[in-house]
């Protein structure tokens, strides 16, 4: 399906290889309480059915950032990477029941996942590479991210989401009932974006939530 009659999902860039899907909560995030198999979930020694991420993934997901120019290193790393930094301190925590699962789902696949609001995105959207010097907010506290160069997910307001960081202003919050998640597969790694929203959509299936494919040319 489509995410709404005017949404238009289509890659960029011939490395690509997405998997994206919608998901309703049965009652907004702030009302879920958190799980414990996400929380279990989000340790490195969790048991999951996903192919354990290695070197292999990490450059090949580096290779795909980089197709349009974008430099994925420093600050500007892939966001699956910061997770497993993450996890091997101590200090990656439950958000809420959407990032939760989305975290675990890229923790161990190795892949940067993008979840979003669908109710603060602004249709149509679509996936771009944005012009160099492009950027957005991606916290709380106002700290920008130059997104130039870097296959994204764009709205009607520009881009707002991509494989390092997400914009503020389409993150989930306590409110949030609908979301659109895309899994930044690449072709170096057929086959494992689609595992990955799978095993993504069963944690979610748990929750109760409903997901359903999103379609892209």
């Amino acid at each position: 399906m489509q995410v709404t009659a005017d949404c238009s999902l289509a890659p960029v860039s011939p490395l690509l290889e997405i998997a994206a899907f919608t998901t309703e909560f049965d009652r907004a995030l702030g009302e879920i309480p958190a799980s414990d198999a996400l929380r279990t979930g989000l340790s490195l020694g969790a048991a999951t059915p996903l192919p354990p991420a290695d070197d292999r993934v990490r450059a090949a997901v580096r290779d795909l950032l980089r197709k349009a120019g974008f430099k994925p290193t420093g600050r500007s790393k892939p966001a699956s990477e910061y997770l497993l930094r993450a996890a091997g301190d101590g200090s990656l925590g439950s958000i809420n029941a959407a990032v939760d699962a989305c975290n675990v789902a890229s923790l161990h696949s190795g892949l940067p996942i993008s979840v979003v609001d669908l109710d603060r995105a602004v249709p149509p959207l679509k996936l771009g590479v944005p012009a160099p010097g492009s950027s957005y907010v991606f916290n709380t506290g106002g700290q920008v991210i130059d997104i130039g160069g870097l296959v994204s997910l764009f709205d009607a307001e520009g881009p707002c989401a991509g494989p390092v960081k997400d914009s503020q202003r389409t993150k989930t919050h306590p409110g949030t009932r609908r979301t659109l998640s895309i899994v930044w597969g690449t072709t170096a790694l057929p086959g494992l974006a689609a595992t990955t929203a799978a095993y993504y959509r069963d944690l979610l299936h748990a929750l109760g939530a409903a997901t359903e494919p999103v379609a892209f040319a």
